[in-house]
């Protein structure tokens, strides 16, 4: 792909999940005047080393932006924080106005973003686990015991029993990497007053050994503890040492994710 000042690629890398810079999960946004090959966006994912990449190209007749995401290894069909910080570089660079709403035509159907005051809220489809057996060696690997084993449509979800014991693990990488799973999801009900549940997130089968703060793991974490606790609605902690906070609700067969999001760098791609 070449470029020229005509169609100059806007690149922006934005902390999403954070109300502050250099915290919660920072993604590349990088806004296309029409689509490159894959293999030019695998490159340039690889090239900004964070868990994702965004690319957008926008819809006519005003039908919002067709977006994709990459890690630095793969493609992937659902992601919650670079979709968050699309919908902040758009908002913030002027190709949206404040009031509309943001529309992502994805591999995952059509998700939605919405401004509510220094808040973004996704609209995304729930992801529900149901019960599995663990792959051999996944536990062993996390270095945990379980409460509860489950697999959605694409990551396990490992329930242990305590946020002190979610904190502490040092996952073996290595040897999750060798295991048949995409990534997975552990959590616990929380300790610390004011929060829900707390979560963590691995995927070094997907390039990305620990993600910071993850939108899409929500969509699995929000109908499982609706489902244990009765609860629509939950403040969420992931617990990277990164961190980021997420309100996030059910509302039937979609959830709703809510973030801040901060810009840290704003340019163009040379290449």
């Amino acid at each position: 792909m070449r470029t020229d000042a005509s169609k100059s690629v806007a690149f922006f890398q934005i902390d999403a999940f954070a109300d502050r810079p250099f915290s919660g999960n920072p993604a590349a946004v990088c806004v296309l005047p029409a689509w490159p090959d894959d293999r030019w966006m695998q490159q340039v994912a690889a090239e900004m080393n964070l868990s994702e990449t965004a690319f957008l190209v926008h819809r006519d007749l005003q039908d919002g932006y067709e977006l994709r995401w990459f890690t630095p290894a793969i493609e992937v069909a659902l992601c919650g924080h670079a979709t968050l910080a699309s919908a902040h570089a758009l908002w913030e660079s002027g190709r949206m106005e404040p009031v509309e709403v943001a529309r992502f035509h994805t591999k995952s159907g059509v998700l939605t973003a919405t401004r509510a005051g220094e808040w973004i809220e996704l609209d995304f489809p729930a992801t529900h686990a149901e019960p599995a057996e663990a792959p051999p060696g996944l536990l062993e690997a996390l270095g945990t015991t379980a409460q509860f084993i489950g697999r959605s449509r694409f990551d396990y979800l490992i329930e242990v029993e305590s946020e002190a014991t979610v904190a502490a693990l040092a996952p073996d990488q290595a040897r999750l990497r060798t295991l048949p799973v995409r990534g997975v999801i552990v959590t616990s009900r929380a300790s610390t007053p004011g929060l829900d549940f707390v979560s963590r997130f691995f995927a070094p089968g997907a390039g990305i050994d620990e993600d910071p703060v993850t939108g899409s793991a929500h969509c699995c974490l929000t109908p499982y503890w609706s489902a244990k606790t009765g609860k629509s609605a939950f403040v969420a902690r992931q617990l990277s040492s990164r961190g980021g906070t997420l309100h996030v609700a059910i509302d039937g067969d979609r959830v709703r994710l809510r973030g801040q999001a901060v810009t840290v760098l704003r340019g163009e791609l040379a290449v």
